[in-house]
């Protein structure tokens, strides 16, 4: 079962920019993937950014304090990315635990783990005798309440 956290990255990798090629993935069987960059184009139907074509670092798998979109939609549909080559514009996509997969179950994949790519950090102290929960902060589909939206409904 997805925690809330999960699904709301789910959702948010869904409807994002970069949401054709969660689709993608999400859809995809077998473990690996070996793509051009052209392909990846393709599949989003408009052109990389010239950093995906400079910068290895923009084809990262970032594990601590979140991540941009297009890392998003690779690692919310369970995969990652390794063997960039720049100059060849390839990559490999990996479905994430597929190493740990019985070879008679070539599509067995573990699960996405939000708190594994994008792990909660301190934001430091809070007043003493402050508390809060997440069900105080998001409704039950996952919005956020209490903003002027709720105010203006309560009457206040």
């Amino acid at each position: 079962m997805a925690t809330p956290r999960r699904r709301l990255v789910q959702e948010a990798a869904s409807r994002g920019k970069y949401a054709p090629l969660y689709r993608h993935l999400s859809a995809r069987t077998g473990s690996r993937w070996r793509a051009s960059f052209a392909e990846v184009e393709q599949i989003l139907d408009f052109v990389l950014p010239d950093s995906a074509r400079l910068y290895r670092p923009w084809w990262s798998n970032p594990k601590r304090d979140g991540g941009h979109s297009h890392a998003l939609a690779w690692q919310a549909a369970g995969w990652k990315t390794s063997d960039v080559d720049l100059d060849a514009e390839t990559l490999t996509f990996e479905r994430v635990g597929s190493e740990q997969a019985a070879p008679d179950m070539p599509n067995m994949r573990k699960p996405f783990d939000l708190d594994e790519f994008w792990p909660a950090i301190s934001g430091g102290s809070w007043p003493k005798g402050f508390t809060v929960s997440r069900e105080q902060i998001y409704d039950g589909n996952g919005r956020l309440t209490g903003g002027p939206q709720d105010d203006a409904r309560d009457g206040s």
